[in-house]
Protein backbone atom coordinates (compact mmCIF):
# COMPACT_ATOMS: atom_id res chain seq x y z
CA UNK A 1 0.00 0.00 0.00
CA UNK A 2 1.58 3.22 -1.11
CA UNK A 3 1.93 6.12 1.25
CA UNK A 4 0.16 9.25 -0.02
CA UNK A 5 2.50 12.06 -0.74
CA UNK A 6 1.87 15.57 0.48
CA UNK A 7 2.89 18.65 -1.39
CA UNK A 8 4.85 20.98 0.86
CA UNK A 9 3.40 24.44 1.29
CA UNK A 10 5.57 26.85 -0.68
CA UNK A 11 7.33 29.44 1.41
CA UNK A 12 6.86 33.06 0.43
CA UNK A 13 9.75 34.39 -1.56
CA UNK A 14 11.89 36.92 0.31
CA UNK A 15 11.53 40.48 -0.86
CA UNK A 16 14.12 41.52 -3.40
CA UNK A 17 16.43 44.46 -2.82
CA UNK A 18 14.38 46.56 -5.22
CA UNK A 19 11.14 45.74 -3.38
CA UNK A 20 12.70 46.63 -0.02
CA UNK A 21 14.00 49.91 -1.39
CA UNK A 22 10.61 50.77 -2.85
CA UNK A 23 8.96 49.97 0.46
CA UNK A 24 11.41 52.16 2.38
CA UNK A 25 10.93 54.97 -0.15
CA UNK A 26 7.15 54.75 0.23
CA UNK A 27 7.40 54.84 4.03
CA UNK A 28 9.77 57.81 3.89
CA UNK A 29 7.45 59.65 1.48
CA UNK A 30 4.42 59.09 3.74
CA UNK A 31 6.39 60.30 6.75
CA UNK A 32 7.46 63.42 4.84
CA UNK A 33 3.88 64.19 3.80
CA UNK A 34 2.71 63.67 7.39
CA UNK A 35 5.28 66.19 8.65
CA UNK A 36 4.18 68.90 6.22
CA UNK A 37 0.51 68.20 6.89
CA UNK A 38 1.20 68.69 10.61
CA UNK A 39 2.81 72.07 9.91
CA UNK A 40 -0.23 73.04 7.84
CA UNK A 41 -2.69 71.93 10.53
CA UNK A 42 -0.85 73.85 13.24
CA UNK A 43 -0.53 77.06 11.21
CA UNK A 44 -4.23 77.06 10.30
CA UNK A 45 -5.38 75.71 13.71
CA UNK A 46 -6.96 72.58 12.29
CA UNK A 47 -6.26 69.70 14.68
CA UNK A 48 -7.43 66.34 13.39
CA UNK A 49 -10.32 65.79 15.81
CA UNK A 50 -13.63 64.36 14.46
CA UNK A 51 -16.75 66.50 14.75
CA UNK A 52 -18.27 66.26 18.23
CA UNK A 53 -15.20 64.49 19.66
CA UNK A 54 -12.78 65.60 22.37
CA UNK A 55 -9.04 65.51 21.79
CA UNK A 56 -6.61 64.19 24.39
CA UNK A 57 -2.91 64.99 24.29
CA UNK A 58 -0.22 62.36 24.80
CA UNK A 59 2.99 64.26 24.07
CA UNK A 60 4.16 65.28 27.57
CA UNK A 61 6.58 62.33 28.16
CA UNK A 62 8.58 63.10 25.00
CA UNK A 63 7.99 66.79 24.32
CA UNK A 64 10.90 68.08 26.40
CA UNK A 65 13.32 65.81 24.52
CA UNK A 66 11.90 66.95 21.18
CA UNK A 67 12.30 70.61 22.18
CA UNK A 68 15.94 69.99 23.14
CA UNK A 69 16.63 68.43 19.72
CA UNK A 70 14.88 71.33 17.97
CA UNK A 71 16.93 73.92 19.86
CA UNK A 72 20.18 72.04 19.19
CA UNK A 73 19.31 71.77 15.50
CA UNK A 74 18.57 75.50 15.34
CA UNK A 75 21.88 76.37 17.03
CA UNK A 76 23.81 73.96 14.81
CA UNK A 77 22.78 75.65 11.54
CA UNK A 78 24.62 79.00 12.00
CA UNK A 79 27.63 77.26 13.58
CA UNK A 80 28.06 74.92 10.60
CA UNK A 81 27.40 77.79 8.21
CA UNK A 82 30.16 79.83 9.86
CA UNK A 83 32.64 76.96 9.64
CA UNK A 84 32.08 76.21 5.94
CA UNK A 85 31.35 79.79 4.84
CA UNK A 86 34.42 80.04 2.54
CA UNK A 87 33.25 77.04 0.47
CA UNK A 88 29.84 77.75 -1.12
CA UNK A 89 29.70 74.31 -2.75
CA UNK A 90 29.75 72.79 0.75
CA UNK A 91 27.91 75.57 2.57
CA UNK A 92 24.73 75.65 0.45
CA UNK A 93 23.93 71.88 0.57
CA UNK A 94 24.62 71.79 4.32
CA UNK A 95 22.45 74.87 4.85
CA UNK A 96 19.58 73.27 2.92
CA UNK A 97 20.00 70.00 4.82
CA UNK A 98 20.10 71.81 8.17
CA UNK A 99 16.95 73.84 7.47
CA UNK A 100 15.15 70.73 6.24
CA UNK A 101 16.19 68.79 9.36
CA UNK A 102 15.01 71.58 11.66
CA UNK A 103 11.68 71.83 9.83
CA UNK A 104 11.28 68.05 10.03
CA UNK A 105 11.86 68.04 13.81
CA UNK A 106 9.34 70.86 14.30
CA UNK A 107 6.83 68.99 12.13
CA UNK A 108 7.35 65.82 14.17
CA UNK A 109 6.60 67.68 17.41
CA UNK A 110 3.55 69.33 15.85
CA UNK A 111 2.26 65.96 14.59
CA UNK A 112 1.70 65.01 18.23
CA UNK A 113 -0.13 68.29 18.91
CA UNK A 114 -2.34 68.27 15.81
CA UNK A 115 -3.26 64.56 15.95
CA UNK A 116 -4.39 63.85 19.52
CA UNK A 117 -6.33 60.80 20.66
CA UNK A 118 -10.03 61.47 20.19
CA UNK A 119 -13.14 60.25 22.01
CA UNK A 120 -16.44 61.04 20.33
CA UNK A 121 -19.84 59.78 19.19
CA UNK A 122 -18.33 57.34 16.68
CA UNK A 123 -15.73 55.81 18.96
CA UNK A 124 -12.07 56.22 19.91
CA UNK A 125 -9.23 57.28 17.63
CA UNK A 126 -5.86 56.14 19.02
CA UNK A 127 -2.88 57.89 17.48
CA UNK A 128 0.85 58.46 17.49
CA UNK A 129 1.63 61.54 15.41
CA UNK A 130 1.18 61.00 11.69
CA UNK A 131 2.34 57.37 11.87
CA UNK A 132 -0.54 55.56 13.60
CA UNK A 133 -4.27 56.26 13.48
CA UNK A 134 -6.46 53.42 14.80
CA UNK A 135 -10.23 53.71 14.48
CA UNK A 136 -12.09 51.90 17.30
CA UNK A 137 -15.89 52.16 16.86
CA UNK A 138 -17.95 51.80 20.04
CA UNK A 139 -19.58 48.56 18.87
CA UNK A 140 -16.10 46.98 18.85
CA UNK A 141 -15.08 48.25 22.32
CA UNK A 142 -15.63 45.90 25.27
CA UNK A 143 -13.94 47.92 28.03
CA UNK A 144 -11.67 50.88 28.69
CA UNK A 145 -9.67 51.02 31.90
CA UNK A 146 -6.72 52.61 33.61
CA UNK A 147 -3.79 50.22 33.23
CA UNK A 148 -0.18 51.33 33.53
CA UNK A 149 2.32 49.29 31.56
CA UNK A 150 6.04 50.00 31.26
CA UNK A 151 8.25 48.06 28.85
CA UNK A 152 11.56 49.01 27.25
CA UNK A 153 12.26 47.87 23.69
CA UNK A 154 8.94 46.03 23.59
CA UNK A 155 7.41 45.27 20.20
CA UNK A 156 4.48 47.41 19.12
CA UNK A 157 2.41 44.24 18.63
CA UNK A 158 2.52 41.40 21.12
CA UNK A 159 0.24 38.65 22.46
CA UNK A 160 -1.24 39.31 25.92
CA UNK A 161 -4.08 37.76 27.90
CA UNK A 162 -6.52 39.95 25.93
CA UNK A 163 -5.15 38.71 22.62
CA UNK A 164 -3.04 40.52 20.05
CA UNK A 165 -2.35 43.88 21.63
CA UNK A 166 -1.15 47.07 19.96
CA UNK A 167 0.89 49.26 22.33
CA UNK A 168 1.19 52.95 21.46
CA UNK A 169 3.87 53.89 23.97
CA UNK A 170 5.21 57.27 24.98
CA UNK A 171 8.65 57.00 26.61
CA UNK A 172 8.05 53.22 26.97
CA UNK A 173 4.78 53.70 28.90
CA UNK A 174 1.04 53.31 28.44
CA UNK A 175 -1.69 54.07 30.98
CA UNK A 176 -4.95 53.10 29.22
CA UNK A 177 -6.06 49.63 28.11
CA UNK A 178 -8.85 49.22 25.54
CA UNK A 179 -10.12 45.65 25.18
CA UNK A 180 -12.15 44.90 22.06
CA UNK A 181 -15.30 42.82 21.58
CA UNK A 182 -13.99 41.58 18.26
CA UNK A 183 -10.77 41.92 16.30
CA UNK A 184 -10.34 45.25 14.53
CA UNK A 185 -8.32 45.54 11.36
CA UNK A 186 -5.95 48.48 11.11
CA UNK A 187 -2.82 49.52 9.23
CA UNK A 188 0.69 49.83 10.64
CA UNK A 189 3.22 51.26 8.20
CA UNK A 190 2.27 49.41 5.02
CA UNK A 191 0.90 46.26 6.71
CA UNK A 192 -2.71 45.46 7.59
CA UNK A 193 -3.04 43.76 11.00
CA UNK A 194 -5.85 42.57 13.25
CA UNK A 195 -5.80 43.55 16.93
CA UNK A 196 -7.79 42.47 20.00
CA UNK A 197 -6.71 45.26 22.36
CA UNK A 198 -4.93 48.61 22.38
CA UNK A 199 -2.70 50.14 25.01
CA UNK A 200 -2.05 53.88 24.81
CA UNK A 201 -0.74 56.83 26.79
CA UNK A 202 -2.77 59.94 27.49
CA UNK A 203 -1.72 62.97 29.53
CA UNK A 204 -5.23 63.19 31.05
CA UNK A 205 -6.32 59.73 32.16
CA UNK A 206 -9.29 60.93 34.23
CA UNK A 207 -10.59 63.14 31.43
CA UNK A 208 -10.18 60.34 28.88
CA UNK A 209 -12.12 57.86 31.04
CA UNK A 210 -14.82 60.43 31.78
CA UNK A 211 -15.26 61.07 28.05
CA UNK A 212 -15.53 57.32 27.45
CA UNK A 213 -18.19 56.98 30.17
CA UNK A 214 -20.43 59.45 28.32
CA UNK A 215 -20.65 56.95 25.46
CA UNK A 216 -20.46 53.52 27.11
CA UNK A 217 -21.48 52.51 30.68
Amino acid sequence: MSTPTTTPTPRPMPASLGQRLRRLAALAWRAEIGIWQSLYRWIFRRPRVPAGATGFAYHSPVFTILMIFIVLSAVEIPIIDLIVHPWPWVRIPLLILGIWGLTWMIGLALSYLTRPHAVGPDGIRARVGADVDVDLPWEAVASVERSRDVAEKAPKLRDEEHGRTLSLRMANETNILIVLERPVRTRLSDNAVEIDAVRLWTDDVDGFLQAVRTHIP
